[in-house]
């Protein structure tokens, strides 16, 4: 089939939206995208809701999928695409608030990360009862059994992330969990590498997996002081062999990933004021308990003029307008969606993150004639700028982040502003404590005419792509790259 159809195959089936009984309600895409744009602009002007409207027709700027299927819709779901949980209390009572938590929000439908490094190993003691601990994989298998029963009852998947830190005594059991077929289905798996690991692993040293509650056995392999109490080494090994496990098992199995933790924490512009041990799903944005995932992209490949040519340029003026009404929507966004908990809108209202990404990157770049690659750093530092700039002049209008404070411009990614970006921020402050996320964009990258995903270049010009239906069957299309059509417009070309 055309591809064409697949972008109203994925408009019917994922965005369009339908009565309680399955009646469809929107009629068009067009009808889709005011639907939206009236819901996140309720309290806007029709200036505003005007210049919306059209960038979402034009495709320069699309939102999340959780945005769009949501916007305006009579049902109880998020528009915002990912949370990550409270911190898991290491008793019975924090697990089972936490596993509520997490089926509440996937039941809205957002995906949600959770950081089980907190509970305690398999084997450890649990004193009130005399008893030994199953230790986190086990309670893992209990989320992914409820994503499953809450994926069984919508259409949309359930996603979660499961993070643990590189010494937890069960982190080897973590690394080859889903090796298992069958097993932990519903999660991305990511292990946190501490800059104290990569230490060791330069060094060739020795490196300890333990806990500060000790081995039910008592066979621990030392006794050390952390933060002034007991931490139990329940095993010691060559860092080496712990990076060898995870990469090769990554080679094999595409998990785990990693998270290099400190690095995380040292380069958030909220490090004065939060603590991150955990990402959403997809891993593109690192979140504190109860943080929210925002997401929008622009699509780079709308803003090239004279494209393949010697005179082939990015149009930056009319790329300004869009990056701000782009900020302007997430933002709305924030201030008109149901949050599943209200602990997660009390968190996005005193830091109003945003994940405003781009895709169509790889194709911008082909018609320009910039090889992917180092050469194409300065332009997208230049087009980048522009966000912070955005949300300074909209906290010149609308005020800054509850949570703003002053440290904020001694962070990582501030310093690295321009001169004037950061005046700018220093004499308004800035609307949204996050900005930038660059999401993989997969499906809406296809639902926009198939450019390029997020950063990627593109893979492939022309390749076949199977899509499920409601009925379950598949159905197949011929999927071309955006660039390439481009390409043979321009030059007179068959894409066929």
């Amino acid at each position: 089939m055309l591809q064409s159809n697949l972008t109203d195959d994925i408009w019917d089936g994922k965005y369009r939206l339908r009565d309680s009984l399955g009646a469809p309600i929107d009629q068009s895409i067009h009808d889709t995208n005011k639907r939206v744009v009236d819901a996140v602009y309720v309290n806007e002007p029709d200036e505003n809701k005007r210049f919306a409207l059209d960038m979402l027709e034009r495709f320069d700027f699309v939102p999340g999928g959780r945005t769009l299927a949501g916007a305006g819709s009579p049902h109880q779901v998020t528009m915002i695409n990912c949370f990550v949980s409270r911190k898991i209390e290491d008793s019975m009572q924090g697990i089972l608030t936490a596993f509520s938590d997490a089926m509440l929000t996937m039941q809205k439908g957002g995906g949600i990360g959770m950081d089980f490094s907190t509970l305690r190993p398999n084997g450890a003691r649990v004193r009130g009862v005399g008893a030994t601990s199953s230790g986190p994989l086990s309670f893992m298998d209990t989320w992914d059994a409820g994503c499953r029963t809450i994926e069984s009852a919508g259409n949309r998947r359930g996603a979660m992330m499961a993070t643990m830190i590189c010494d937890h005594p069960d982190v080897l059991d973590f690394i080859v969990a889903k090796r298992t077929p069958g097993r932990l289905t519903q999660f991305n798996l990511s292990v946190m590498v501490t800059d104290d690991f990569m230490s060791a692993l330069a060094a060739d040293e020795m490196w300890d997996l333990g806990f500060r509650v000790p081995r039910g056995d008592g066979e621990h392999v030392e006794v050390l002081q952390r933060n002034g109490e007991p931490w139990y080494v329940y095993k010691r090994l060559p860092a080496r062999d712990l990076w060898k496990m995870i990469i090769r098992n990554t080679y094999e199995h595409a998990e785990p990933g990693l998270i290099f933790i400190d690095r995380v924490n040292q380069r958030n512009n909220l490090f004065y004021c939060e603590e991150i041990r955990c990402s959403n799903p997809c891993g593109e944005q690192m979140l504190p308990p109860f943080g929210d995932c925002n997401l929008g992209a622009i699509n780079l490949a709308n803003f090239v003029l004279n494209p393949f040519t010697d005179d082939a340029r990015f149009d930056l003026d009319r790329f300004k307008t869009v990056v701000a009404e782009s900020v302007r929507f997430l933002d709305n966004v924030l201030d008109v969606t149901k949050f599943p908990l209200p602990e997660q809108a009390a968190e996005a209202a005193a830091k109003r993150r945003i994940g405003l990404g781009f895709m169509g990157l790889g194709n911008m770049l082909m018609m320009l004639k910039i090889r992917y690659g180092r050469g194409a750093v300065p332009l997208l530092r230049g087009i980048l700028s522009e966000f912070a700039e955005a949300s300074a002049l909209l906290a010149a209008e609308r005020g800054s982040f509850p949570a703003y404070a002053p440290e904020f411009l001694t962070g990582y990614n501030v310093s690295m502003r321009s001169k004037p970006v950061r005046a700018l921020i220093k004499k308004y402050g800035i609307r949204n404590g996050v900005l930038l996320t660059i999401a993989p964009t997969g499906t809406t990258a296809i639902y926009a005419g198939n450019v390029s995903s997020g950063l990627e270049p593109t893979f492939s010009f022309r390749y076949r792509r199977n899509v499920r239906q409601a009925d379950n069957s598949m159905a197949e299309y011929t999927v071309v790259d955006k660039g390439w059509l481009d390409y043979c417009k321009a030059f007179g070309f068959d894409p066929e």
